[in-house]
């Protein structure tokens, strides 16, 4: 959600995946949750924490360990049960310079996309006023612009709150450095909301931009800017004076906020990133205002004497919305599921510029809590993220179940789901399809000679693998722990996607064909500079012919070919290095907007595109006229090849052209 932002709220929030079925579950975005006993629920005999002093006992181990190992600055962390705060603390250090501590009531952190729970809130409170239907077309409320309408079925409003609305990938451009860069939200939209990829209603796409859409509708209908209305009609109902999603921050808040870091070598002190896309995470606040948000919902709408949502329509925005299949978590509105250990809780993370969040709510046992750290912890370090650490311990603490090993099922049609899966949430219309994560971030399923899975994940997320049965056609089981996923097939019998969950949240990942694969994509790359670089052979050669008194006179013709082969050969080069830089600037944050460098460099696949078709020319010439040797003609015919290859590259890419967005 963010200009590095969405990079990582991909996460819930930088980087998301879902859940799919069998033949193809609801293609509605608010279809029946399954039957209740297709969803794990507690035992009654299970409290949970019952004294506050154990349970900090419990955290300090926790947060020491986490911090250290990490490197991160400061963590706060609050639990509320049966409508109260049952224990709050903050650890470590608000501002490392000022040695400022960290204070529940008083520090604040940037949510990052927990604020979509806000914006999810203000969207029900309109549903429940008749002002707005979730089924509606999102055309209907839009004055201003229009969503491009490419496929017979709208997107819905319960699409944008349930990530089904199919949208592209957009990154660049959604972040400022200044408050004066900012446009306001509907002429941002209107200017740069992301044409639609998938067909709405049919599988998760994390999308910042269709919260940001979600956050416009607000505005439209009620009339008031959105921090506005989130002040009016979410803050200060809830006694929550201490957050806001202003920006720049109001003056009376000005000298509370965190400082975010990042820690490579040392820390390093994050800019202040303002966001285009407001509603999908710029929202601060402290530990304490966030107990008051988790005690509303909760309590099914109400915080004391207050009701922000009626108990009706607090129940239906935490009722699971969509999913691909039963056995698999999905997303209610703003809330997506979490189903471990017989618990099924309801939650949002986020990470924004230097701060990692979490938001859980297990509503059964009326319980939840809220940790915010000022470091991005993302899974995307290398790293456990200690979030869904702390998720697994606290449940196993207080929410025990006996370990009951999963007994493997062989299944004779292990083959089919083989291959190579990369999240859904990429951008398939503009040149930021080839800027991180989207290359590197691939699983791999293979076959195993006793009829199980393998699932290996990326590197860039550790290289851990985990072993899966088949417990029923397309759905496997974890063999070693809690979890599911399922895959899906087209009409042809061919695989398509796979459903899991990755970064914590349910999400959706599609089978890339052999050519998109993460190691032929990078074996392609390494062949390119191998055979741009062997033109160099020429000129050497040329050189040592001279020096031996043995020069070649080839024909004019001839020494035009090589010419003609060297330029492309160094422009592509050029190129390639120039991405290069480009993609160690996406992985430092810079994605405010296409640096205007890379806008000029685009120009030279266009050139070399037009200088390939010359090469083609020669390369028969060569072969008629019998330039060089045998050898020297296959040598130049490769380089040829190669140059054709890599325009199919850049186009697949989509670095052939100016497409920015």
């Amino acid at each position: 959600m963010k200009a590095q932002t969405c990079a990582r709220l991909i996460c819930p929030g930088v980087l998301a995946v879902l859940v799919s079925l069998l033949p193809v579950l609801p293609s509605s975005a608010h279809g029946r949750p399954p039957p209740p006993n297709q969803v794990l629920l507690s035992t009654p005999h299970q409290q949970g924490p019952t004294d506050p002093q154990e349970l900090e006992a419990f955290l300090d181990t926790f947060f020491a360990e986490q911090m250290e190992a990490l490197h991160i600055p400061g963590a706060v962390f609050i639990s509320v049960k049966d409508g109260e705060t049952f224990f709050t603390k903050g650890y470590g250090l608000a501002d490392l310079e000022s040695q400022r501590p960290v204070i529940p009531d008083e520090t604040l952190f940037r949510v990052g996309s927990v604020s979509k729970l806000f914006t999810a809130t203000a969207i029900m409170q309109l549903v429940e006023q008749g002002q707005l239907n979730l089924d509606d077309d999102v055309n209907e409320y839009l004055k201003s612009f229009q969503l491009e309408e490419n496929d017979p079925r709208p997107v819905t409003v319960a699409n944008l709150l349930t990530h089904t609305g199919g949208f592209d990938e957009r990154l660049t451009g959604t972040g400022v450095r200044s408050p004066s860069e900012l446009v306001p939200l509907g002429q941002y939209l209107a200017d740069n909301m992301p044409p639609r990829v998938l067909p709405p209603g049919d599988q998760i796409s994390y999308s910042n931009h269709g919260y940001a859409l979600a956050g416009y509708l607000v505005e439209e209908i009620s009339g008031m800017s959105f921090d506005q209305y989130i002040e009016e009609n979410i803050l200060r109902p809830l006694d929550m004076n201490h957050s806001s999603f202003r920006q720049p921050l109001p003056p009376e808040l000005a000298s509370d906020p965190a400082v975010g870091y990042v820690y490579t070598t040392g820390y390093q002190v994050m800019s202040v990133e303002y966001l285009n896309i407001a509603p999908a995470g710029t929202l601060y606040a402290t530990a304490t205002d966030m107990a008051h948000f988790m005690i509303a919902h909760l309590q099914n709408g109400r915080y004391e004497g207050v009701r922000i949502l009626e108990e009706d329509t607090a129940q239906e925005m935490h009722r699971r919305q969509f999913t691909h299949h039963p056995q698999l978590a999905g997303w209610a509105y703003g809330f997506y599921e979490h189903i471990e250990n017989g618990q099924r809780a309801i939650a949002h993370g986020g990470d924004i510029t230097g701060f990692s969040s979490l938001l859980f709510l297990l509503p059964e046992q009326n319980l939840g809590f809220f940790v915010s750290f000022n470091a991005f912890v993302s899974t995307l370090s290398g790293s456990p993220d200690p979030r869904q650490e702390l998720v697994s311990r606290f449940l196993d603490r207080y929410y025990p179940v006996p370990e009951e090993p999963v007994s493997r099922q062989p299944s004779a049609d292990v083959q089919r789901p083989t291959g190579n899966y990369r999240m859904n949430r990429y951008a398939r219309t503009t040149l930021e399809k080839a800027l991180p994560p989207t290359p590197i971030l691939q699983w791999r399923v293979t076959a195993n000679d006793d009829g199980t899975l393998t699932l290996e994940y990326p590197p860039m997320l550790g290289s851990h693998s985990s072993l899966w049965t088949e417990v029923e056609p397309l759905l496997f089981q974890k063999v070693d722990g809690d979890g599911y996923i399922a895959f899906r097939k087209d009409e042809n019998g061919r695989m398509t996607h796979m459903f899991m969950t990755t970064f914590g949240t349910p999400m959706a990942l599609e089978k890339v064909s052999w050519y998109e694969t993460d190691t032929f994509q990078l074996s392609l790359i390494g062949f390119f500079m191998l055979a741009f670089l062997s033109v160099l052979a020429w000129p050497v050669g040329s050189l040592i012919r001279r020096l031996r008194k043995r020069p070649a006179a080839p024909s004019k013709l001839a020494r035009q070919a090589r010419y003609l082969a060297g330029l492309v050969s160094a422009l592509n080069l050029i190129f390639v290095v120039g991405l290069v830089v480009r993609l160690g600037q996406v992985f430092s944050g810079v994605f405010y907007e296409t640096p205007a460098y890379f806008v000029v460099l685009l120009v030279v696949p266009l050139l070399t595109a037009i200088l390939t078709v010359g090469l083609v020319v020669f390369t028969v010439l060569a072969w008629r006229d019998d330039y060089w040797s045998v050898l020297g003609r296959l040598h130049y015919s490769l380089v040829t090849l190669v140059a054709l290859v890599f325009i199919w590259f850049l186009n697949y890419w989509n670095l052939l052209g100016f497409r920015t967005g």
